[in-house]
Formats: structure tokens, sequence, C-alpha cells
């Protein structure tokens, strides 16, 4: 007997050993990523710690991070069985920012100048209650039907939808949200952020003061095989640069996002694996890149910040919107964008009209047609920063869908065809979550 009670103690050791050993790399990652999420959620978006807790950091090994929130000093801190503690730090301007030990949290810094327009336009070109408007073409019932299924019933949880916005002819038809989530609710947008970025080179374009079609202008690489890589081709995510996206893994986009103090430089740094414009890889850290190369374009980096507010985010009234910065003071390009339902509905609305923003031209109306142009490698699956569905991806949506998608099913949909807008925000990807369904039940509402 004593020698068995020996055996199972020594299994239940070696198990306790094996999780602790290939867990414990793993420990910045969980405890950064919990760290960040409290910290965001909290103060961008005044949730409580417990409903960040339930909602955003339920996520295998991430519930198993201890946090706490620092109410006086901005801050929020998280640490696995009192392990690898991370600290995220909030600046009003900026969000919350995930830090270490030799970040200085008494340097001054700069904040974006933001312009608030108020006028009495009703949305989407102004603040006030959409108008109501009733089309003779919709079936309310369906489309109210197709809203709700997207939705849990009481008690389970799913779908975790948080919210649904349906905008027809640039007017709301279908709105519904999730208890706890309202249309001034706050909601991280995760890679939704990299189809921001890359408006900004559309407008520095159609200001003449770029070209995505040459080298892009990094000195590193002026010597070796990378001199000729384009923005186009970062645009594209076929630079042919190396670079891993597995996020149940530690890889390039996880050190990235929780370990890197510059993301900018980290793919920047990284060599050739392919022969650009020859094969489709998906990067966060071509996005970070992007945003690394946006900082060039200006002389100080106030004017970089206040650039994202001042050509597009503000000019077009998404005055909710918080884009974080890393450690460096740049913007996190690819994931970092907070904004409303309705927010994230006016930017699909700005593609929908091809740049036209109430009568002011922001981009070139062929930059649309470009962002949703399949890339080579990509099976008509991604444009240019955007998701594209003339591969099919939707069966039962039309090809010329694109779309802005972020990470657990946030998505922004641009459907030209139909001159439709479809925001759904939640915390379910395509396994679990029907998109297709969801997309033919809301389709099949208008009447033929």
């Amino acid at each position: 007997m004593k020698k068995v009670f020996k055996l199972v103690g020594f299994a239940s050791f070696a198990g306790v050993f094996y999780i602790g050993f290939t867990t414990y790399p793993k420990l910045d990652l969980i405890s950064g990523f919990s760290a960040k999420s409290i910290a965001s959620g909290h103060f961008i978006d005044n949730r409580s710690q417990v409903m960040i807790e339930k909602g955003d950091n339920d996520i295998n090994l991430i519930d198993l991070a201890s946090n706490e929130i620092d109410q006086k000093d901005n801050f929020a801190t998280a640490s696995v069985y009192g392990l690898k503690e991370r600290k995220a730090i909030y600046r009003p301007g900026l969000g919350a920012t995930l830090i270490d030990d030799n970040f200085d949290t008494s340097k001054p810094y700069e904040i974006p100048k933001r312009t608030f327009v108020k006028n009495n336009l009703p949305f989407p070109y102004g603040n006030n209650e959409p108008m109501d408007t009733v089309f003779t073409n919709v079936d309310y019932g369906k489309l109210n039907a197709a809203v709700a299924n997207a939705f849990d019933k009481k008690g389970a949880i799913e779908k975790r939808t948080r919210s649904l916005l349906v905008i027809y002819k640039d007017k709301i038809i279908a709105e519904k949200y999730d208890t706890g989530f309202t249309k001034d609710s706050k909601i991280l947008g995760w890679s939704m952020t990299k189809s921001i970025t890359a408006t900004l080179f559309g407008i520095l374009a159609k200001e003449g003061k770029y070209n995505i079609n040459t080298p892009a202008p990094i000195a590193e690489w002026k010597n070796d095989d990378r001199k000729v890589i384009t923005t186009s081709d970062l645009l594209h995510m076929n630079s042919g640069l190396a670079w891993e996206e597995n996020y149940s893994t530690i890889c390039d986009a996880t050190k990235m996002l929780f370990l890197a103090e510059n993301m900018g430089r980290v793919q920047l740094e990284k060599p050739v694996a392919f022969k650009p414009n020859s094969h489709w890889n998906y990067s966060s850290g071509t996005t970070n890149l992007l945003s690394y190369i946006l900082r060039n374009q200006f002389k100080t980096h106030q004017e970089y910040l206040d650039f994202w507010y001042a050509a597009l985010i503000d000019k077009i009234g998404m005055n909710s919107m918080v884009v974080e910065t890393d450690m460096a003071g740049n913007f996190v390009g690819s994931s970092y964008a907070w904004a409303t339902t309705r927010d994230w509905a006016k930017f699909g609305l700005l593609y929908l009209h091809e740049g036209n923003w109430n009568g002011e031209q922001l981009f070139d109306t062929g930059w649309a047609q470009y962002v949703a142009t399949p890339t080579n490698g990509s099976r008509g699956d991604y444009g240019a920063h955007f998701w594209l569905n003339a591969g099919g991806r939707y069966p039962d949506a039309p090809k010329d869908l694109y779309s802005a998608n972020g990470f657990q099913g946030q998505k922004v949909f641009i459907i030209p065809s139909l001159d439709l807008v479809i925001v759904r925000m939640g915390l379910t990807e395509d396994a679990k979550f029907d998109v297709n369904g969801m997309l033919k039940g809301i389709i099949g509402s208008f009447k033929k």
C-alpha cells in the first residue's frame, strides 16, 4: 500500500511539475493579458473588475490570473499564483499600456488633441439620435428575429454577442445590446484596428504625401533583400517577412503584444522568408510596423498622435474612439482601438461611400476598391488590411462584402451592393457563432 501511495505521490508531483514547467513561460503573457484587459475595460469603459473577469478574461489560462485595480493611481496589476506580476497603467488620451519595470511612470507624455464637432445633425453625420425611417422593402419582423437570434437566450453562454447594429441607406434599421451594454459602451475592436491603420495611408496618398507602391521607407532595409518590400506589400500582408501568429502559444504576436517596448520594431527586425508579393501571411507585427512608418512621416510625436484623430477618427465623428499606445508611445495599430458600436459603424459607412463623408472626400474612391481587391495567396479572403467574401467565406452573402475583423468575432461588414453596414461585437469566433447564418437572416429580411 505504501508503494502505491508513493507512486501516486510521485505521479502527482510529476504532473504538477509538468504543468508548471510548460505553463511558467506563459505566465508573462497570461498576467500581461489580464492586467491590460482589466485596466482598459475599467478605465476606458467603466466596467467593474467582476464584469471584465467574467467576460473579457474568461479565456483558458487567462482566468488563472488574480487581478487588482488601483483607482487612485490609474493602474491594474495581475499575477498567476503570485508569480510574474504585470502592471498596466491608464493615461487619459492614450488608454492603458502594459508596462515593464523599466518604464518611467513619472515621465511627461503627450496626448492627442481631440476635436469634437457639435452640430444638430442626426446619426451618422452628427451625434443626435437617428431619424425614424421605415423602408417598405424591409420585413421588420424577419429582421428583428434575425437580430434577436444573434444573442443568447436568457441563461445561455454560447453566442455571446454584445451588440448588433444594422444600417441601411445611412439609417439604423436594427440595434440591439446584451445585458450590461448600451449604445454608449466602448468595445475593443481588436484587429479591426488594423483597418483603421491602413486607412491613414489612403488619406496620406490622397493628399499626395505618400506612395504605397514604392519601397517602404525603412533605413535598416536599404542594404539587404528587404529593400524591395513596398508599403503595398505590407498592407496586403504579403511582404515575405518571417512572422508567426498563433495565440495558443508563445509566438511573435504574443511576445510583441505582451513583452515588447516598441511594437513597431518587432516585425521590422525579422528576416525575409519569402519573395514579396508571393506568400500571404497574416501578421499583427506588420500593422504595428505600418504604425511605426506613420510615426516617421511626421517631424514631431505630437503631430503623429494628432493625425490619427484629426484626419480620420474625429473627422467622421468617431468621438468615443480611443487608440491605445505601446511603451514607446506609438499607437498599437494592430489591436487596441476602442469605440462604441455606432462609431465603429461610422467607419463602415465611410467605406460604403468610398471615402466620402458628408460631402468631403477623405480618400480616393479607388482606395476602397484597393482594400477590397484580393491579395495574392489569400484565396479571395483578404485584401489590404480588410477581409473579403470574394472567395465565398460567407456563402449566403454577396461576394462584394468586405469587412474589418477582430479577435472573438468583432465585425464591421460593408456590403456595397445592398447599401448595408452591419456591426457585430462579441466574444465568440465563427466556430461557435454562425456568422453566415446571421448575415443570411439579415439579408433575407429585404423583400425582392
